[in-house]
């Protein structure tokens, strides 16, 4: 394989790499009258944009007319020098021969995304009734032609152009340009607005679960037992209180009472509620007193019996 087109290749390559590179502030060293700019562009780091740049144009400005920039603040001696940075290659002859009579050539500053309207621009016209041909100004309406076209300084054809004008481009408004594009940043894209906070919905108050009602005790009256006749009925144990009460009736006469003996069906002493026995038959009752009577006929006989033997 034959290494001359290869190396062919690589030489046309270097040569091309080579005649794009350059470095203004090399260029601006080699001429005193514009040193004030050159510092201007190197603390404010335009001077490495620039030397990144394949195609481009710097408008300097002699020390006399850039003393007005000094003593600004840093953001506006940026913002204003890089208005005089043209993002293409124009020459004197270029210059001197714009279409139509005027144009509008796009500055670094337009490419910072601060610029708002037309004040990334520069507007150069050819002026015939003047003795320099070219002036320069902001493309932002009703500014004037500030800066003239001087002479060329030097330049590497096609690659960068470096022009001296006679002043600064001071457009109106790039003092407060970083205020008035935060403000229009706001205004374009508000803050969202926080949503309201959402209301729980109440928790429902715990309802109160209805306590089963406790049974009432059941009022049982038992039975009384059976009794002779002239003896008052007691009422029977586990009678409640509040029942009502009847009055014994007096007894008829003097008898000698046979306490009964306690029935088997007497109501035992269990707690409240236990069933009560069912009542003793009329019948049952009468029974008994039909019995008592007789005992207490017997008792009797039997004293008379005694008496009448003494």
């Amino acid at each position: 394989m034959d290494p001359r087109p290869s190396l062919l290749l690589l030489l046309l390559v270097s040569a091309a790499t080579s005649a794009a590179a350059f470095n203004i502030t090399k260029i601006l060293n080699q001429f005193p009258d514009y040193s004030s700019f050159n510092n201007f562009l190197s603390q404010t780091g335009l001077a490495d944009d620039i030397n990144r740049r394949q195609t481009i144009t710097v408008l300097a400005v002699p020390n006399g007319a850039a003393s007005s920039l000094s003593g600004q603040p840093a953001d506006v001696v940026k913002h204003v020098a890089s208005l005089h940075v043209i993002l293409d290659y124009y020459d004197v002859d270029k210059l001197q021969s714009p279409s139509k009579g005027t144009a509008l050539l796009t500055t670094l500053f337009q490419t910072t995304g601060l610029a708002s309207g037309q004040l990334g621009f520069l507007n150069v016209t050819e002026n015939k009734n003047a003795d320099a041909q070219v002036a320069f100004g902001s493309a932002v309406p009703g500014s004037p032609l500030s800066a003239y076209l001087v002479k060329s300084i030097a330049a590497q054809p096609y690659n960068i152009s470096v022009l001296e004008v006679s002043g600064l481009i001071f457009p109106p408004g790039i003092v407060n340009v970083k205020a008035t594009a935060t403000a229009t940043a706001t205004a374009s894209n508000p803050p969202p607005v926080a949503p309201a906070p959402s209301v729980a919905p109440a928790s429902p108050a715990p309802s109160k679960a209805a306590s089963p009602a406790s049974p009432a005790p059941a009022h049982t009256k038992s039975a009384p037992a059976a009794a002779p006749a002239g003896v008052v009925d007691a009422p029977a144990p586990g009678v409640d209180a509040e029942g009502p009460v009847t009055e014994a009736s007096p007894p008829p006469s003097p008898t000698i009472a046979v306490a009964p003996t306690p029935s088997a069906d007497s109501p035992s002493d269990e707690g409240v509620g236990a069933e009560a026995p069912e009542p003793v038959a009329a019948e049952e009752a009468s029974s008994g007193s039909r019995v008592g009577l007789g005992v207490a006929g017997m008792a009797g006989l039997v004293g008379v019996a005694v008496l009448a033997a003494l």
